[in-house]
């Protein structure tokens, strides 16, 4: 994905919606120091497995450890706005390779994000990856 690719707008996404597609195409890359343009300071990340972290770089470098390369095929945006904050949650999959080159893909997940003053302050993940190790390693019970 380009960045110019990723300045243009998607049509009928709310405010809060196409901020979070920014986030996820520039996490993508990864490029973390434009991922940070979304985000406020507080920012809190909250990964599978209750993994904490306050900069997308740091959910980078967790990537590159859990993966060889990974991307996201962007699904929906569920916008929920609430008092002087809104919830936006995007689902679709996960593709890439894991760390010895075997391909993947159809990983579902679901991100929720927190977007107040328009940054996000709050990024929960989910996703299938933890469930496809077991079943490689034959730890399916």
């Amino acid at each position: 994905m380009t960045a110019a690719a990723a300045s243009l707008p998607v049509p009928g996404l709310s405010p809060e919606a196409e901020i979070v597609r920014l986030f996820l195409e520039a996490s993508m890359v990864p490029d973390p120091e434009t991922a940070q343009r979304y985000i406020a300071p507080e920012l809190v990340i909250t990964f599978t497995g209750g993994r904490k972290y306050s900069h997308p770089r740091e959910t980078a470098a967790f990537n590159a450890k859990r993966y060889k390369w990974v991307k996201k095929q962007l699904g929906s945006f569920d916008v929920a706005p609430g008092a002087g904050e809104t919830v936006v949650y995007s689902t679709g999959t996960l593709y890439g390779e894991w760390p010895d080159g075997t391909p993947f893909e159809g990983n579902r997940y679901v991100d929720r994000f927190v977007v107040r003053n328009g940054k996000i302050v709050q990024m929960d993940v989910w996703n299938d990856s933890a469930e496809r190790l077991l079943i490689r390693n034959n730890l399916d019970l």
